[in-house]
C-alpha cells in the first residue's frame, strides 16, 4: 500500500537527480567543449576566411576586415563563455548566489552588447538578415544580463540577511 507508493516516489525522486546531474555535467561539458572549440576557431580565423574566400569572391576581397571582425567578436565571445563557466562551478559547487556571479552577469550583459556592436559594424560591409538578427540576439542576451544581475544581486542580499539572522 503506502509503503510502495513511498518507495515509487522515492525511486522517482531518485531518478529525477539522476536525470538532474547528467544534464549538469552534460552542460559543463558542452560549456568546455565550446569554449576551446571558440579558441581553435578564432585563431585560426585568418586562415578559414581566406580558404573560404576562395569560395565567395566577397570574404576573398574583404578577408582582413572580416577577420578582424569577426576575431573581437569571438574574442568578446570567449570572454563570455569563460564567465558562463565561472558561474557554472559555483551551481556545481552549490552556492551560486554569491556576488562574484552578480559581477560576471554584468560582464558577459557588456560582452554581449560589444558582440552586438562589432556586428553592427559588419553593416558598413554588407548587410544581410543574418546580421541584423545576430545584433538583436545579442542586443536582447545583453540585456538580460543585465536584469538577471540585478536579480541575482538582490538574491545575494537576501541570503546574507538569511545567514545572518539564522
Amino acid at each position: 500500500g503506502i509503503r510502495d507508493h513511498e518507495r515509487l516516489v522515492g525511486s522517482e525522486m531518485c531518478i529525477r537527480d539522476r536525470m538532474k546531474d547528467r544534464l549538469t555535467l552534460f552542460t559543463k561539458y558542452l560549456l568546455d567543449v565550446l569554449f576551446y572549440a571558440g579558441i581553435v576557431v578564432t585563431v585560426t580565423l585568418p586562415f578559414s576566411i581566406r580558404f573560404y574566400g576562395k569560395y565567395d569572391s566577397y570574404f576573398g576581397q574583404h578577408w582582413l576586415r572580416l577577420t578582424i571582425l569577426f576575431g573581437i567578436s569571438g574574442i568578446f565571445a570567449l570572454m563570455l563563455l569563460q564567465e558562463l563557466r565561472k558561474m557554472f562551478k559555483t551551481v556545481l559547487n552549490g552556492d551560486c548566489f554569491i556576488r562574484e556571479n552578480v559581477q560576471s552577469l554584468k560582464r558577459m550583459g557588456i560582452c554581449s552588447f560589444c558582440i552586438a556592436a562589432v556586428t553592427a559594424l559588419r553593416l558598413f560591409l554588407y548587410l544581410t538578415p543574418a546580421v541584423l538578427i545576430t545584433i538583436l540576439v545579442f542586443v536582447i542576451a545583453g540585456l538580460f544580463s543585465l536584469v538577471l544581475s540585478r536579480v541575482f544581486d538582490a538574491a545575494v542580499t537576501y541570503k546574507l540577511e538569511n545567514d545572518l539572522t539564522i
